[in-house]
């Protein structure tokens, strides 16, 4: 089954349902970086409401990054979400595993910490981004984003994220739920929300049991109207171009310690652990380009001079 999302909307009760099944991006993003399996989980959480967060927003020129740092062992947490349902991300430290003594499920507020923040920068193709920052409630993620949306966007949510591991430390399941009451929601309907959650199998389980994000949107009200179904994977934008670009920026006296210390320099995107190798007659011909156009803006200016 291919991870998918829908969004749906509840007319005889007043709420809006976004719905995500993300096992395969989760476990693409396990094996690229080899995480072990608290670290996955923690991932695959913000990565589920990152896709989710991705479909909210207004068209393609749009993009967000979620950036979590608790005080955790794990790290800070990065993720970037975007329009077409594309997400990616990674964690300070892959190799994090703690699990709960009592339920030996996975301890990811452990892992992740409570004592940081999470911060939301969406990007508009506006002069300046919106960002929104809360405090940390407990590193467990799904909380932490209900708080979020609650008091920096004023929008009261319910929020469940989940993620099953295997033994060979493979994602089995994985995905999330936000729903958002209206403005016109009545105490009734919320009432009515709250007790439809209360019913729910953890989505992680609801996933593994072959259910598809329609058929647990189905499950919160058996009448609600399915806006948009779409698919979502992990993919990374990184390319050799830009990491060239990316080194353009740097001084001349840089890149010529990378040639006569390593003959050339590796570059490695953190997002999917890519590396790019550049060799140093590379690195030197980026020092002669920057000097020829240093030398070439020069003479443009004298001649605007006489």
């Amino acid at each position: 089954m291919k991870d998918t999302l829908i969004r749906a909307i509840s007319n005889e009760h007043n709420f809006r349902l976004f719905v995500t099944s993300t096992t395969h991006l989760s476990d693409e993003a396990r094996r690229l970086h080899d995480m072990w399996p608290t670290a996955t989980a923690a991932l695959s959480r913000v990565m589920s409401v990152g896709v989710i967060m991705g479909s909210m927003l207004k068209d393609e020129n749009e993009h967000l990054n979620i950036e979590i740092e608790g005080g955790g062992p794990i790290g800070k947490m990065m993720v970037d979400a975007r329009y077409d349902g594309t997400v990616r991300g990674f964690v300070g430290d892959p190799h994090v595993h703690y699990e709960y003594n009592d339920t030996h499920k996975l301890a990811v507020g452990i892992a992740v910490g409570s004592e940081g923040t999470l911060k939301v920068i969406k990007g508009m193709g506006l002069k300046s981004d919106f960002s929104g920052q809360v405090p940390l409630v407990s590193g467990e993620i799904g909380e932490d984003f209900a708080y979020y949306f609650t008091v920096s966007e004023q929008t009261p949510s319910a929020v469940s994220v989940g993620c099953l591991v295997d033994v060979d430390n493979s994602v089995m399941a994985a995905g999330g739920l936000i729903i958002q009451v209206l403005p016109e929601a009545t105490e009734e309907d919320i009432t009515y929300m709250e007790e439809a959650l209360g019913r729910l199998q953890p989505v992680s389980e609801m996933i593994h049991n072959n259910m598809t994000p329609t058929d647990i949107a189905k499950l919160i009200d058996p009448q609600i109207e399915i806006l948009e179904e779409r698919e979502v994977a992990f993919k990374c934008g990184c390319s050799r171009e830009k990491m060239e670009s990316a080194l353009f920026t740097l001084t001349n006296k840089d890149r010529q310690e990378m040639i006569e210390e390593s003959d050339g320099c590796d570059i490695c995107c953190h997002f999917c652990n890519t590396s790019y190798h550049f060799t140093g007659a590379e690195l030197q011909a980026m020092n002669e380009e920057i000097v020829r156009r240093f030398q070439a803006l020069n003479q443009a200016n004298l001649e605007k001079l006489n």
